[in-house]
């Protein structure tokens, strides 16, 4: 199964001789899981875009510096392209601002939050079960980094976890059980010292001190990535084996 990265950020020069880029970060989480897996990179950030949904099996977007509602000619094409994997039923998996693409894409809303800066490890509850989550518990934590969050839930979506900070931490597109599309607004591909690096970088600068040393005790907390690792390329497997029967 080959699985198009759309890199729709770059990690910062300071970090990325030590920690690679998005694409690296997430080829190493997922092949981790499923080592059958073959990548491909797409950059859509320096203005490339596939020339159709079955370039790939399946497409994950990356997390990214920009926001949804930024004025940058790739977003518009990028939501129009989002729009035509899941006609398609082509598989799509968005993280952080993929999440947030994902749902502008689609009918839903994202905004620079009134509720600040998410930084460190949060909490997360689990709210469906589907299949592809069987093994889910009530509670996870994973590392997240954003100010911009989805704040109207798209039409025909499951919310499938959230936490206090964010009422739509996770989504599923269609079916829970086989959706179109799933995403997730914390990062399963940040490492802890990838974490601790960013936020030491960015402060004082984009993230404010305050939020930093709330967040600062908790980043060594045990977090989720290799579940949802795992819970990703069981949705792609589980997408793959519909489509076979199909």
């Amino acid at each position: 199964m080959k699985i198009g990265i759309l890199e729709t950020g770059e990690v910062a020069e300071e970090l990325r001789t030590r920690h690679g880029d998005y694409p690296a970060m997430f080829r190493e989480l997922l092949a981790a899981a499923d080592p059958a897996f073959e990548f491909g990179t797409v950059r859509v950030v320096a203005g490339e875009m596939p020339a159709s949904p079955r370039q790939a099996d399946a497409w994950l977007v990356t997390g990214s510096r920009h926001g949804v509602y930024d004025d940058l000619p790739w977003i518009e094409p990028l939501k129009a392209f989002l729009r035509d994997c899941v006609a398609a039923h082509v598989p799509v998996v968005g993280i952080c601002f993929g999440h947030q693409i994902l749902a502008e894409a689609l009918g839903g809303r994202a905004v620079k939050s009134d509720r600040g800066w998410g930084l460190g490890v949060h909490d997360y509850q689990l709210v469906s079960r589907p299949g592809w989550l069987a093994d889910a518990p009530e509670t996870f934590s994973m590392r997240a980094v954003h100010q911009d969050q989805v704040v109207t839930q798209p039409p025909g979506t499951t919310v499938l976890a959230k936490s206090a900070f964010c009422d739509f931490a996770a989504l599923a597109y269609g079916d829970p059980e086989t959706p179109d599309a799933i995403s997730l607004q914390p990062h399963p591909e940040f490492g802890a010292e990838y974490m601790a690096e960013l936020l030491d970088l960015r402060a004082g600068t984009s993230f404010p001190l305050p939020d930093l040393d709330a967040a600062r005790p908790g980043l060594a907390r045990a977090v989720a990535n290799t579940d949802w690792a795992r819970w990703i390329a069981a949705y792609l497997r589980r997408a793959e084996a519909a489509r076979d029967a199909a």
